[in-house]
């Protein structure tokens, strides 16, 4: 279950949503286990210079060593900048679980996850 945070100036101007999408979409064209992207966006009214940091968090497992995530950054930078049409500062991180990381789901009454 990967984690995506979208921090950014507010006065950048682009989908929040159709990013959310294309990212979930990169990160499991590369790898199918991944599931479904925790996807959130903190527009920021102070700041100083426009910028984005766009951070991907994703459990540590075998195949996703130096190689795959290489591979994932320089996708997802390529995707990102395309829906930006303004200059910018731009930063993306990938990072990994810790040991004692834990994920799933809790269930209240049969209640469905929205999308």
């Amino acid at each position: 279950m990967p984690h995506v945070e979208i921090k950014y100036s507010d006065n950048l101007q682009f989908s929040v949503t159709s990013m959310f999408d294309e990212i979930e979409e990169i990160i499991n064209h590369k790898d199918a286990s991944a599931g479904v992207c925790k996807s959130r966006a903190y527009p920021c009214s102070k700041y100083k210079h426009t910028h984005i940091l766009v951070t991907v968090s994703l459990l540590t497992k075998p195949h996703r060593d130096e190689q795959f995530t290489r591979e994932l950054s320089a996708e997802l930078e390529q995707a990102i900048k395309h829906h930006l049409k303004q200059s910018v500062y731009f930063s993306l991180n990938i990072e990994y679980s810790g040991a004692y990381y834990t994920t799933n789901v809790h269930h209240v009454d049969e209640e469905t996850l929205d999308s």
